[in-house]
């Protein structure tokens, strides 16, 4: 079976100053997201499924209507406050969204298949794609509590122009994921080591280029949605009258791994990753692009 992309593109980009799910950065116009349709296309994905807002869905169908409608099949649901489980109640005046792990759900009527997740905004590679694909596709129907992500080496995902948070994985001697902690501020010294803030930890440990860390690409089977419907009802009744609680997938996975209702598979990947949170960041990912294409990599043109 055919595995099936969720890409969580819902974002408002408030710091970056517009919507930069439908932005250009190629040379025709491409978007990021358009890369990572395209790759994966290449990897063999059968559905792309994008999670966006009523606010800004004409305007994001618009543009990529008719794209790569030909090569994969294309849904769009979108991620509203208001779309809980019923019986739910929060906060009236609630603005915030409820979080990556919500957005998901929202997929949960259209994808009946092994799935994977990623960001709008972020670059993950061809290769990265591949192994997903790959360990998506080996799973049997038995496997229906194995799931996975694609993490990088930290050398790889480094910003020359200041600091980075990254979820640190930690993996048993079976790459089965045990938990992942945030650090913050992950800069790269002149003597080529790299630090982070130590400072409120319980736990210091040391970062190399080596260690594994996660950009939120997961791997999934269609019991995370009974698994995270469950668990988000729990999280609406204990945080739902909060203005700004968010409910993200790693708070889920940890709750399956600590609970021991699945596993979580690390799988490595060499590719260099990007992103784009400021618009500062635009020229940046314009000429990693550019690279790549004079690369041979990808065409100069996606879409025919």
């Amino acid at each position: 079976m055919e595995p099936s992309l969720i890409i969580l593109a819902a974002g408002m980009g408030s710091r970056y100053g517009g919507l930069k799910q439908i932005d250009s950065f190629g040379p025709n116009g491409e978007s990021i997201i358009d890369y990572s349709v395209y790759d994966a296309i290449r990897a063999g994905f059968g559905k792309v499924v994008f999670i966006i807002r009523e606010s800004f869905e004409n305007d994001f169908i618009k543009f990529y209507s008719g794209k790569f409608d030909d090569q994969i099949k294309v849904g769009y649901v979108t991620q509203e406050i208001s779309k809980v489980p019923e019986g739910s109640v929060y906060n009236p005046d609630r603005e915030k969204p409820w979080g990556t792990a919500h957005a998901v759900l929202m997929a949960k009527e259209v994808i009946n298949e092994p799935f994977a997740v990623i960001n709008a905004d972020d670059f993950y590679g061809k290769k990265s794609f591949k192994i997903m694909a790959e360990y998506l596709k080996d799973l049997s129907a038995e496997d229906t509590k194995s799931y996975c992500t694609v993490a990088y080496y930290l050398k790889n995902t480094l910003s020359d122009h200041g600091t980075v948070n990254r979820g640190v994985c930690f993996a048993n001697e079976d790459n089965q994921l045990e938990n992942v902690q945030e650090c913050i501020k992950i800069a790269r010294q002149e003597d080529g080591g790299i630090t982070y803030d130590k400072e409120g930890r319980d736990e210091d440990f040391k970062l190399t280029g080596e260690t594994l860390v996660s950009m939120n690409f997961w791997g999934f089977v269609p019991d995370y949605f009974v698994q995270t419907e469950k668990d988000f009802v729990n999280f609406l009744a204990e945080r739902g009258q909060e203005l700004k609680s968010e409910y993200y997938i790693p708070t889920i996975i940890q709750k399956i791994i600590d609970d021991k209702i699945g596993t979580v598979k690390v799988i490595p990947s060499a590719e260099s990753w990007f992103g784009v949170t400021y618009k500062e960041d635009k020229p940046i990912v314009i000429e990693k692009i550019n690279k790549l294409i004079a690369d041979g990599i990808y065409p100069s043109q996606l879409w025919a």
